[in-house]
């Protein structure tokens, strides 16, 4: 093992010279944190020969004893971007409430509709938000400030910042949606701007890179393992029954191999980073043919972006600029049934694709609770004047990382180790299937 070959720094946009009005929180000293002493190692285990060596490390997270900005002067703006996920409404929730609550901001403006809310000319007037207007908003799914996805003009939105004097932007989003908060920073850095965009990562693929987890992953995988229950029990009625379940999971098959794990009663796994065929004597179909041969029944996930190869999706992209990906539940669906009829055996197969259900459910307790402490360190950090950034948890502290450290590919399912041999032991699928 050796020290990972990447800058962790975060830009800060000046000294920090007033402050901070947490001196005691309900009574206790605040736990304030220094950048250069309290910072989490990137390694988790010692390299292997033992050698008290530097290793790269994190800020870890928390509030400063001397920030930025004057929180009597300071405006806030809040926007989320990309699909829905559990959690949004937490995450603005408890951005809302540290900004008023401890910090004394009284500014917090939330743009509607993604980035289109940033540009004047889509007339989406910003919503002023307060811990009233707010308090509530985790008991339901979506975001009160609504969604969209696709590239905006940089420029028009750093115009708005100006216009309506905003000195921190909170971007709640996934990789496409970082990717844009990088943008900005570089414009209002272009203009010589003071003005702090913290990141906080939204995905329920879970495959932000440098993270133990994001926000929304606990809720979702607990409402996939519901859909694969039903596909058992729809599997389990009838003679040669096959569940099917689409998952979320264009690149990363986390809440696939999760979802099976939970339920425990799923006989095959598919997801992007294993490839599979068919046809063939050590295809799919057949190892799927002898599943029912023995038991009678069989339950299959599968993640939306496995198995690509076996479809003609063309080179067609959508309003990210992600590639669109051809839809593998019902093409599998077709492919099963075809099969058995060939061979004159009866099937009844039944598919379920959960993926609305999963993504607009309200957060659970435990994603609840890590929204809190998210939205928290997020506020610290902008207050503190730190920018450029993002805050995430990774082995088990929440830290600061680079924006462009975890913008640059996503993180995935590693066959070789042990979450995937666990899905294998779990099921019982064969390694290969070609």
């Amino acid at each position: 093992m050796t020290p990972a070959p990447f800058d962790t720094s975060i830009p800060t946009l000046g000294p920090c010279l007033i402050h901070s009005p947490l001196h005691r929180i309900g009574g206790v000293e605040a736990p304030y944190k220094t950048d250069a002493v309290d910072r989490i190692l990137y390694h988790s285990h010692l390299l292997e020969d033992g050698r008290d060596v530097s290793q790269p490390s994190y800020e870890e997270a928390g509030p400063r004893e001397m920030i930025y900005f004057d929180p009597a002067k300071t405006t806030v703006g809040i926007v989320t971007c990309g699909g829905l996920c559990p959690g949004l409404n937490d995450i603005i929730r408890g951005i809302v409430h540290r900004c008023h609550q401890q910090y004394g901001v009284a500014r917090v403006y939330g743009f509607r509709y993604g980035y289109e809310g940033l540009v004047q000319r889509f007339g989406h007037t910003p919503l002023l938000l307060k811990p009233s207007s707010v308090d509530q908003a985790h008991h339901f799914g979506g975001t009160l400030l609504g969604s969209s996805r696709g590239k905006q003009d940089i420029g028009e939105m750093v115009d708005t910042l100006e216009d309506m004097k905003v000195d921190i932007l909170f971007v709640i989003g996934g990789d496409g949606t970082l990717r844009g908060a990088a943008e900005l920073t570089k414009e209002i850095e272009r203009r010589g701007l003071k003005k702090a965009v913290v990141g906080i990562p939204k995905t329920i693929d879970n495959d932000i890179r440098y993270l133990d987890k994001s926000f929304g992953f606990e809720t979702a995988f607990d409402a996939a393992v519901q859909a694969v229950k039903c596909a058992y029990v729809e599997a389990t009625g009838a003679v040669n029954g096959v569940g099917l379940v689409k998952l979320m999971g264009r690149d990363s098959g986390f809440i696939a191999c999760y979802a099976a794990l939970a339920g425990s009663n799923v006989d095959f796994v598919l997801i992007p980073e294993v490839h599979f065929e068919l046809e063939g004597e050590a295809g799919f179909l057949e190892f799927l043919r002898q599943r029912l041969m023995k038991r009678g029944n069989a339950v299959i996930v599968v993640a939306e972006g496995a198995g690509q190869h076996l479809m003609q999706s063309g080179d067609t992209t959508d309003a990210s600029g992600n590639k669109r990906y051809g839809d593998i539940g019902p093409f599998l669906k077709d492919r099963i049934n075809a099969f058995f009829k060939e061979r004159k055996t009866e099937v009844n197969l039944k598919y379920i694709d959960p993926s609305y259900i999963v993504r607009s459910v309200p957060a659970n307790a435990q994603d609840n609770v890590y929204c809190s402490r998210l939205a928290q360190n997020a506020v610290h950090a902008a207050m503190a004047g730190k920018t450029k950034m993002l805050v995430g948890r990774w082995h088990g502290s929440f830290v600061h990382l680079p924006l462009e450290l975890v913008i640059h590919g996503r993180r995935k399912v590693d066959p070789t180790q042990e979450l995937w041999h666990s899905v294998l032991e779990c099921t019982g699928q064969p390694m290969v299937m070609k």
